[in-house]
């Protein structure tokens, strides 16, 4: 794991409680453990990182039975892509109700399609403008949780980051590029191959977690997840053949159609087609105020693609 970060103070026999074991929850599990916390993972399956206690609950209605004693909750779970405006909403109310229920401060993973399309780098005080189904989605569950923080119900603080890299890291570029290029054969995607775009490492995503939970100066906003120089996905994808001994990286731009068509039998393609505002032109994060606050500095994007291409060959 890629840096460290201070430990969450907790009290007596009080658990740290981490929903969802995907790439970002189980980061943020390991990084507990590791600091000598008591860590509860609650998913679906039962499934969870070595050393956490690991609990199988659907958290959208079993999740207050398990948070007694939480200091924090940390939401790292989400519905499948075509499931967000039925399977989010239960799951967001459900979060508020338990961290109401426990008085453990709910600290979320979020994402930046509520900003919607923005011709700037993205700060935290743009407003939340989304162009999307997803984007309204995700900023209501924000909303909703502010307003139960502002209200004195709850605590809580939103991480925001980009699209992933790292061990488990699923995004476009890790699905239809990153294979096809470690491999020698062409990778394709849509959007403009040479835009600056915006990859942050899922290692940096749990520091970031951790470290706003501990810190009450930090709730009752949203903070950007520190993350480097944007790259363009030509450029990651060339950077990926060199550090996997491959040949030079071929990547084309798939036609808008393909996606269309793909997206026919695919429900995760289909839901593609209304985010592809942010491979069309410059999709930046800036993530200054995270990293002067928390003095993270973000792992090198060359790491976290050696991370990925280690792990696909396990």
């Amino acid at each position: 794991m890629i840096g460290t970060v201070s430990s969450v103070r907790t009290e007596g026999n009080r658990v740290q409680v981490v929903v969802g074991a995907g790439a970002v929850g189980s980061a943020v599990a390991r990084l507990l453990v590791e600091q000598g916390e008591r860590v509860r993972v609650i998913t679906r399956s039962g499934s969870g990182p070595d050393g956490a206690e690991r609990v199988a609950a659907d958290a959208a209605t079993e999740l207050a039975e398990h948070v007694a004693g939480a200091t924090a909750i940390y939401s790292c779970a989400g519905p499948a892509y075509n499931k967000w405006t039925t399977q989010w909403p239960p799951l967001g109310a459900a979060l508020i109700a338990a961290a109401e229920a426990s008085g453990a401060t709910l600290v979320t993973t979020g994402n930046l399609y509520g900003y919607g399309a923005v011709d700037r780098p993205m700060t935290e005080d743009l407003p939340l403008l989304p162009n999307t189904v997803k984007g309204q989605v995700r900023a209501k569950l924000w909303t909703d949780a502010l307003a139960a923080h502002e209200a004195g119900r709850i605590r809580t603080v939103e991480v925001r980051g980009s699209d992933y890299l790292g061990a488990g890291a699923v995004s476009p570029f890790s699905v239809t590029v990153l294979p096809k290029v470690i491999a020698g054969k062409r990778g394709m995607m849509p959007g403009d191959l040479d835009a600056p775009h915006s990859w942050t490492y899922v290692g940096d995503v749990a520091r970031t977690l951790i470290a706003v939970a501990g810190d009450e100066s930090a709730w009752g906003r949203a903070w950007h997840v520190p993350t480097p120089e944007p790259v363009s996905v030509r450029r990651l994808a060339g950077r990926a053949a060199a550090l996997a001994g491959a040949p030079e990286a071929k990547v084309t731009k798939m036609p808008a159609v393909i996606l269309k068509l793909a997206g026919l039998v695919d429900p995760a393609a289909r839901e593609m087609v209304e985010m592809q505002y942010q491979w069309q032109r410059p999709f930046v994060l800036d993530s200054t105020a995270a990293t002067v606050a928390f003095g993270i500095k973000p792992a090198a994007t060359e790491d976290a693609l050696r991370e990925m291409i280690e792990k696909g060959k396990q």
